[in-house]
């Protein structure tokens, strides 16, 4: 992240906010209800980028599921852990966490990406489907689109934000052996914040798929390309062996 900040910090200070802004994302509750629908209880999972632990650890938690959180905020965790405490929690970064390759009935991470470089969110992306038992499933959101090393301002936050085109997605996570079960795209608009986040002037626009607004929204919708738009891939391991 740019402005002399990582995103731990960013994070640490955004805290609760981040949930009172995006916790009620209507795709991110659909392919909640999606994934917790097809695990059994016991499941485990792994929450990558859980945040305040609001909606997915909560949800995954409530049905039954063992879940571990990861967040690179120390703050983030300790709201998480306050607000699920069935769940665990600990500090880590998706990019040196050390998993057990098939160590997960489902990994999920809805959003972290976007903080990190175009080569580093396909390290990532290798990383997490690496985590997936046989049988399990992958679930993720993103803002799709070409960006590299874009600088914006985000929550009142100077933050650099980087992304993958939704083809470019796909096609990594093929080659990472899942099978693409289900793929959205839709548009989100997040809940009034004083701080919401503009992209500068000065910045390309997003290659993602929102469709511009009338003029007086479209601060908001030029947002909305950067990091509202919502494309949940909901991925499965295919192997000949049974599930774990």
């Amino acid at each position: 992240m740019s402005g002399g900040k990582s995103a731990a910090d960013v994070f640490d200070e955004v805290g609760a906010r981040y949930e009172e802004v995006f916790g009620r994302v209507p795709g991110q509750l659909a392919a909640l209800d999606w994934l917790t629908a097809r695990l059994a209880p016991g499941a485990r999972v792994l929450d990558v980028g859980s945040g305040t632990g609001r909606p997915a650890a909560e949800a995954l938690a409530r049905a039954g599921c063992a879940v571990t959180g990861i967040d690179v905020s120390a703050h983030m965790v300790d709201l998480a852990r306050s607000r699920v405490p069935q769940a665990r929690f600990e500090q880590a970064d998706v990019r040196t966490y050390a998993a057990a390759e098939g160590g997960f009935d489902a990994v999920c991470s809805f959003f972290p990406l976007l903080v990190m470089s175009q080569q580093e969110v396909a390290q990532a992306l290798e990383r997490m489907a690496s985590w997936v038992a046989p049988g399990g499933y992958f679930v993720m959101a993103t803002v799709p689109g070409d960006i590299s090393d874009l600088d914006i301002v985000w929550m009142g936050h100077e933050v650099t934000v980087s992304s993958l085109s939704g083809a470019e997605h796909l096609r990594l996570l093929a080659a990472a052996g899942l099978e693409v079960l289900e793929h959205h795209t839709a548009l989100f608009r997040p809940e009034a914040d004083p701080a919401a986040p503009v992209p500068r002037p000065s910045a390309p626009r997003s290659t993602s798929s929102a469709t511009p607004a009338a003029r007086p929204e479209r601060r908001l919708v030029r947002w909305s390309q950067m990091a509202g738009t919502y494309a949940p891939v909901l991925g499965q391991w295919t192997s000949d062996a049974e599930p774990g």
